[in-house]
Formats: structure tokens, C-alpha cells, sequence
């Protein structure tokens, strides 16, 4: 079969990003796969004939906007060259709108996939909440990575949702002493990292760690106590992990929770608010703990600095990771595009490349 993927893919980062990339890698074992994305960027060079980019400011608003459109007539422009069987956009809104478009141009099935903030936020503004309704409603197929997402997407008109959750990458990393507790996401307002630095404040003997970047960092630096790291961005997330003692997730608003998963297969507890998919990945006195307000989180990280709870919350952890691995991720999708395609359709393709 031969997709096109559309959406954040690397060298872009964030969560869309990660998720898009582990899928195409896993997909094309089996398929021949190309790839939509923002420009400007280098592609890797394992890859770069097969993704194409389109040009656009990096102004909010104006970017998603023209994406649309300009995605759009990419996507033409591609399946006169490539003849694709299948669109996969991934973030509903101005991303899977110009797959959208598309459809209605060239008739090929669309399956778009719903992430997070694309229902939580693009859905309340006056031009995104069109472009995520006409996405729900003209889609062929609509995969959510969460089921409070599914039931947002039903709210806002989408008639049939598949639950398909996030993937997690093997993550490996030499044996550390756990000396922090660890806050792990951009530092944007709705990630609530100020939470975190007042919960250091709580625990002046503990070594906290910011890892991420973003538009608060300076402002968090300048209130956090001494007992505060900053490492910014880093790659190395197993390596971050396996020095944590707790992974903290304050978030106002999760889709799914990626790093709630990836810190369990290292055998790390999470405490995490208890709000969208951070309350179906954490099982409360299981694998972490949930919280509603800033009390019950001090209680909570106060708990697993009880060195024998944390370790075992950490092997639970690890064996309810299992379940979110690439392979099962990539077949559950698989089964989406046959169905948008007929049952008779072949998902097979003995010239798809390698990864």
C-alpha cells in the first residue's frame, strides 16, 4: 500500500512528531510510506526522497491556516506523482483539513487521528473549531489515541471513533541512582510546570528536575528554589529516567500522556493529575498515583519517597507498558485503513522500502 502520512514529523519535536515518526518507521515494513510536513526543514537523510515539505511562516494562526491550503495542493501536486492509496493526517484541524481538501479533489479514503490539544484547544477557536468539525464529519476513518478523546470527537460530530493509544519506543538505559523527581514537557501554561517548582518548595532536601523547553523557563528560573534543575531539552529521555525517583505529570490537560508510559517501562511511578488520558494510563495505587489538587500531590509524592512503594509501583509499571508497543500500535492502524479502503483491499506491499 502506499500512504501519505501528513502532520509534525522530525526533525520537528513534540508529541505528534514522535508519535508520526515511530508509526512510519513501524509501517514501513510493510508499506511504502512518504510524508506531508511544515516547512522549513532538512529531512534526514535515510528519508529524503520520500518528505516533502510545504513553506510556511511560523506565526500562529497564520501557519495552520495556510498549511490548509497550501498542504492541500501539495497533496494534489504528490498523488499525480506517487498515486497514493491512502491519507493519514495526523492532528485534527488545519493539518487534517487540507486532507480534507484533498478528498474532495482526488477521492481518496482520509483517516485523520486526534491527538490532544487539537480537540482541547484548536476545537475552541472560531476558525479551528470549522476546520476540526469538517475534519470529524468528512473523514473516512477517525482514530483517537485516548478514549476521553474519542468522546470529545462524538461531541464535536464525529459519528465512529477507533481507540488506538500511543506507542512507546524501546527505551533502554544503564542502571543510575535515583536522585530526582522529575517533570518531563514544555514549559507551556497548560503543562501547569509552575505546579512542579512550588512542589520543590514542599521538598527542599529532594533534587527536582525541569527537562524541557519552552516560553515559562526563564520565569520558572527565576522563582524556583535552589533545589531546581534545569537541563532544557534533551534527547536522552531514558537516561533521565533512570535517574528519577518519581515522574511528575501536573498537566491541566493530556490527550493521552506519552511520558507516563515511557517512564513505567523504566520502572518509574508517575504521579499525574488526574485529568484526559492521564487518568486511563495511571491506575491509582497501581502504577503511580492520580491527583486533583496541590494537597493530595504533596501527599502523594510523600508516599513514594517510601523507597519500597516506588519500587514496586515501578515493576507494575513496566509489565502495564508492555501493551503500548509500535508493532500492535501500527496493526491496530493497519486494520483503520482497510477498512476505509474495503476488507478486499491487500495491506500488504512487496515493494515497500525499508525504514
Amino acid at each position: 500500500m502506499r500512504i501519505l502520512v501528513v502532520g509534525h514529523y522530525p526533525p520537528h519535536r513534540g508529541g505528534v512528531a514522535n508519535h508520526t515518526d515511530n508509526l512510519v518507521r513501524e509501517l514501513r515494513k510493510r508499506h511504502d510510506v512518504y510524508v506531508l510536513t511544515y516547512g522549513s526543514i532538512t529531512p534526514r537523510e535515510f528519508e529524503k526522497e520520500r518528505v516533502y515539505q510545504v513553506k510556511v511562516p511560523p506565526v500562529f494562526g497564520l501557519r495552520g491556516t495556510l498549511f490548509a491550503l497550501l498542504g492541500f495542493l501539495k497533496i494534489v501536486k504528490l498523488h499525480k506523482k506517487l498515486n497514493f492509496d491512502v491519507i493519514h493526517a495526523h492532528y485534527i484541524g488545519t493539518t487534517s483539513f487540507a486532507g480534507v481538501l484533498a478528498k474532495r479533489k482526488l477521492k481518496l479514503p482520509l483517516v485523520a487521528t486526534a491527538h490532544g490539544s487539537d480537540l482541547d484547544f484548536m476545537s475552541k477557536l472560531p476558525l479551528g473549531r470549522y476546520f476540526v468539525r469538517e475534519s470529524l464529519a468528512k473523514s473516512d476513518g477517525i482514530i483517537a489515541v485516548s478514549h476521553y478523546l474519542k468522546k470529545r470527537a462524538l461531541s464535536l460530530g464525529a459519528k465512529r471513533v477507533r481507540v488506538i493509544p500511543n506507542g512507546i519506543r524501546p527505551l533502554k538505559a544503564k542502571k543510575a541512582v535515583k536522585k530526582y523527581i522529575t517533570f518531563i514537557g514544555a514549559l507551556t501554561s497548560y503543562k501547569d510546570p509552575k505546579t512542579f517548582i512550588r512542589l520543590a518548595e514542599y521538598f527542599p532536601h529532594e533534587e527536582f528536575l525541569v527537562v524541557g523547553d519552552g516560553p515559562l523557563r526563564e520565569e520558572l528560573k527565576r522563582i524556583a528554589p535552589p533545589n531546581v534543575k534545569f537541563p532544557g531539552y534533551r534527547d536522552d529521555i531514558d537516561n533521565i529516567l533512570a535517574e528519577s525517583k518519581m515522574l511528575i505529570v501536573p498537566s491541566l490537560r493530556e490527550g493521552f500522556g506519552l511520558v507516563v508510559v515511557e517512564a513505567n517501562s523504566l520502572g518509574v511511578p508517575v504521579v499525574g493529575r488526574a485529568v484526559g488520558g492521564i487518568k486511563e494510563l495511571i491506575r491509582d495505587g497501581k502504577n503511580g498515583y492520580l491527583f486533583k489538587d496541590f494537597d493530595e500531590l504533596v501527599e502523594k509524592v510523600a508516599l513514594l519517597l517510601d523507597n519500597k512503594k516506588a519500587l514496586k509501583m515501578g515493576r507494575i509499571g513496566r509489565r502495564i507498558s508492555e501493551k503500548y508497543k509500535w508493532e500492535k500500535v501500527a496493526e491496530r492502524v493497519e486494520e483503520v485503513y482497510k477498512e476505509v479502503l474495503g476488507e478486499e483491499h491487500d495491506c500488504s506491499n512487496k515493494h515497500a522500502r525499508g525504514p
